[in-house]
């Protein structure tokens, strides 16, 4: 994929009077600061794209960084998250119970890496990755971090998002498992039908991390500086979308 830079035919002015009613919604809204995938601006943009220029949305989407599900129909997405592994770093910090940890190292893994957060289509072709966090990020923080505003709008319009336990709380529109309460008392027959249910959609998507690594192994151990990783599994996913059609 070779990028460039553009020039939009139409006034700087039309553009910010155009974002000014984005805005106006989301204050209405009470939508909280950074919870959207685009601001108000690069909203107003994408849209004189595509009635100035008859932009296709599957460019829009790549070009704005919005994601394609809701524009090919999809049921819904699988949001999973992996530790990419990678040379030890002795970068410390202070965990939540202030004690000194490694920063890139992951409990969960346990071994040193990146946390990439991906979306996956139900058949398992992934769709997005995330910029990446250290390994002893949750990834439930790296999602809020990088994801969990466009879900939000994704559900309201129809998409919802099927995800692991870890994500539990995670917001509206995020589905994840009921857990077993903690009385031990079992649960009940239809609660435990959904989970089965959920489970059983979500493993077909959960395929995606697999389908990168094993294609490209260099995603297996990354030896480059742990600061590199995120750029290099979007590279990785560049390339799975070509050969799979969806880059033209």
């Amino acid at each position: 994929m070779i990028t460039y830079r553009a020039t939009l035919d139409v006034p700087r002015e039309l553009v910010h009077h155009l974002s000014t009613l984005p805005a106006a919604e989301r204050r209405r809204l009470g939508t909280r600061t950074g919870s959207r995938a685009l601001s108000c601006f690069a909203q107003a943009v994408m849209g004189l794209r595509w009635f100035r220029e008859g932009t296709d949305r599957a460019t829009l989407g790549r070009d704005h960084g919005v994601f394609r599900a809701t524009d090919e129909g999809l049921t819904h997405v699988i949001l999973d998250g992996t530790v990419i592994a990678t040379d030890r770093c002795r970068e410390k910090t202070i965990s939540v119970k202030g004690e000194p940890i490694d920063v890139w190292y992951s409990g969960k893994a346990r071994h040193h890496g990146g946390n990439i957060q991906a979306l996956s289509a139900p058949h398992g072709l992934p769709l997005w990755v995330s910029d990446v966090e250290p390994g002893s990020v949750h990834d439930l923080v790296a999602a809020r971090e990088h994801v969990l505003g466009a879900l939000y709008k994704a559900a309201a319009n129809g998409l919802p998002t099927l995800a692991d336990s870890g994500y539990d709380g995670a917001g509206i529109g995020i589905l994840t498992p009921v857990k077993q309460p903690a009385d031990g008392r079992p649960l009940d027959l239809d609660t435990r039908t959904r989970n089965a249910l959920l489970r059983a959609l979500r493993c077909l998507g959960e395929r995606g991390f697999a389908l990168l690594t094993q294609r490209w192994r260099t995603l297996q151990h990354i030896t480059a500086s742990p600061s590199r990783i995120g750029d290099i599994v979007k590279a990785a996913l560049v390339l799975t979308h070509f050969e799979h059609g969806y880059l033209a």
